[in-house]
């Protein structure tokens, strides 16, 4: 059995990477060869610590992703999140390769914000508004300033204190000068080009109002029932697509429009047939676009093979 450490993954892994992985994944979801089971949703003795179970397969591999969010960690000088994926070895049965990817988590769940960025919005998009000043807020204004001009970062945070540190952080991942500051919330929607949310809120963050036309918005917190970053208003009269729209339905943002969606009022895709179609996935230069990512178990699958082939090249 091969292991691979967090130490070893998280040297590995970059966002060129993880971008073109979950490029690939989302491609994966749509296939008819493949199947992504329901997520195990779980916690531990003490209720606030959880834990996922996400996997699937393809005609050409199969595993599974288990993340845990421990929420006392810091105070041993650990990370709240971790992260663990197992591939199968499909003709024994047996796990063929473990890969701690803590790190690698958020790398892998920043790039599908960006794949949907490249298509979603606007290429001339600067400002981009950011909800949670947390680490996985960073991974996702590195990863969607990659493909976006992005020269604007606004921070709305419930601890505006954590946001001069988050911007030093910031600015060490980006390759070009970009301006970082704390915003309020409303402030912050009527500037951006792009919003992103990456929080465990569980109502809305904003006002449908305050979000102006042409915005894309990527809502990265929701996968689990209850939590909710985005107002109902805004999805129903934007035009909305995912990573797996029957997970979205149920655990991700879209869980809260999901009637107005199965009675045809509001239309959903997955990115991946926008992906595999090669059309554009906005048609309107004042449309308003969201993507809802939950995870899929083939995010974690597809980086793990390329962290293993990367692996591999560098013996």
């Amino acid at each position: 059995m091969r292991f691979i450490s967090e130490e070893e993954s998280a040297a590995l892994v970059t966002h060129e990477m993880a971008f073109e992985a979950a490029r690939e994944a989302l491609i994966a979801a749509v296939a008819p060869s493949t199947t992504l089971f329901p997520a195990v949703l779980g916690h531990g003795t003490d209720t606030a610590n959880r834990f996922s179970i996400k996997s699937g397969t393809t005609a050409d591999y199969t595993g599974l992703k288990v993340g845990s969010f421990w929420h006392r960690n810091p105070e041993k000088g650990l990370p709240r999140h971790n992260s663990v994926i197992l591939l199968f070895n499909q003709e024994v049965g047996r796990i063929d390769t473990v890969i701690e990817a803590g790190h690698v988590n958020a790398y892998r769940t920043a790039a599908a914000d960006a794949v949907a960025a490249s298509l979603l919005a606007r290429p001339d998009s600067r400002t981009l508004a950011l909800f949670g000043a947390g680490n996985q807020g960073l991974f996702e204004c590195a990863a969607v300033a990659r493909i976006l001009p992005i020269d604007r970062v606004l921070v709305v945070a419930r601890d505006a204190s954590k946001v001069e540190g988050f911007a030093e952080r910031l600015r060490g991942m980006i390759d070009r000068p970009v301006t970082v500051e704390a915003a309020p919330a409303e402030a912050a929607c009527r500037a951006a080009d792009v919003i992103v949310t990456a929080t465990p809120s569980r109502a809305p963050l904003f006002e449908a109002g305050w979000v102006r036309p042409g915005t894309h918005l990527a809502a990265m917190g929701a996968d689990a029932k209850g939590k909710q970053e985005m107002p109902p208003a805004l999805l129903e009269g934007a035009s909305l697509f995912c990573d797996l729209p029957i997970q979205s339905l149920v655990m991700g943002e879209f869980q809260h429009v999901a009637e107005s969606i199965r009675v045809g009022r509001t239309r959903l895709r997955a990115l991946g047939e926008v992906l595999a179609s090669g059309e554009g996935g906005r048609s309107l230069a004042d449309e308003i676009t969201v993507f809802d990512s939950s995870g899929i178990a083939l995010q974690d699958l597809t980086i793990a093979r390329a962290i293993l082939a990367k692996a591999d090249a560098a013996r």
